[in-house]
């Protein structure tokens, strides 16, 4: 059973002047135990499809399912399933992190869960921090409290939007030792990244994001082999709204459709 299966899903919003179109048709299967990578420039749809995914938006049309649960005729189990570590940094000021961390188990049901939060809490480096309220936390360790949260319910997958950006070297590095553990132990994972060298580094597959669609879907070796490292560099780049010259790898990738 696939741990994420989107099929044809469509999404627009519509403003005042115009219809945008977020997602147009996309379809992919996540299986278990993978680590994917999904990549593309801000406004590819990437954050939508997460969204989708965790029930705060709903498609236009198409489905997506966790673990075999559709997201929206069967949404409590889908959520049960699903750790998503969003963008933005959103906290309560009125709570310590561990306080944080209890009320997020509770919201599945979890009352007795300190032994797993403190071990999420060590794996983050948030152990010092455990009885801070959170209005006095730096943007790195409140960002390291996003993790923990998505993660205090023990989801067996986890979806991270952006997790590494804007923050130091140190929580890159904890964060990659914690989350590597999790895939080792069996949980699916999804990383949505603007840095082509994370998803090389950790991705077992890739799919390239633009204007909705998936430009392309292949192992990151099979990737790597059909374009070469610098040619696969050059179509991201070209993806994201570079600069690269024109070349026949970047013709290629435009016309694939998975």
């Amino acid at each position: 059973m696939a741990a994420i299966q989107v099929l044809k899903v469509e999404k627009q919003y519509r403003t005042t002047h115009r219809v945008i179109t977020a997602l147009d048709g996309v379809s992919l299967s996540i299986e278990s135990g993978e680590f994917f990578g999904l990549l593309g420039p801000n406004g590819a749809g990437k954050t939508t499809l997460i969204s989708i995914m965790a029930g705060l938006a709903k498609a236009d049309k198409g489905s997506v399912s966790i673990l075999g649960h559709d997201v929206v005729t069967d949404y409590r189990q889908a959520r049960k399933l699903l750790g998503v570590v969003p963008q933005e940094v959103a906290f309560d000021p009125f709570f310590t992190v561990r306080e944080t961390l209890r009320l997020q188990s509770g919201y599945f049901g979890l009352k007795k869960n300190d032994d797993w939060i403190d071990e999420v809490m060590h794996h983050l480096d948030l152990t010092d921090k455990a009885e801070a309220n959170m209005r006095t936390l730096s943007g790195g360790m409140k960002r390291r409290v996003l993790v923990a949260q998505a993660l205090v319910h023990k989801p067996p997958v986890i979806v991270l939007d952006e997790p590494t950006a804007g923050v130091d070297v140190e929580l890159r590095q904890a964060l990659w030792q914690f989350i590597g553990r999790l895939n080792r132990e069996g949980h699916t994972i999804v990383l949505t990244t603007h840095y082509l060298e994370e998803a090389e580094a950790h991705c077992h597959r890739i799919a390239l994001m633009k204007a909705g669609k998936i430009l392309a879907l292949d192992t990151t070796v099979g990737l790597i082999k059909r374009f070469g490292a610098s040619q696969l560099e050059e179509v991201f780049l070209r993806a994201m709204g570079g600069d690269a010259e024109e070349n026949p790898a970047a013709q290629e990738v435009a016309e694939t459709r998975p």
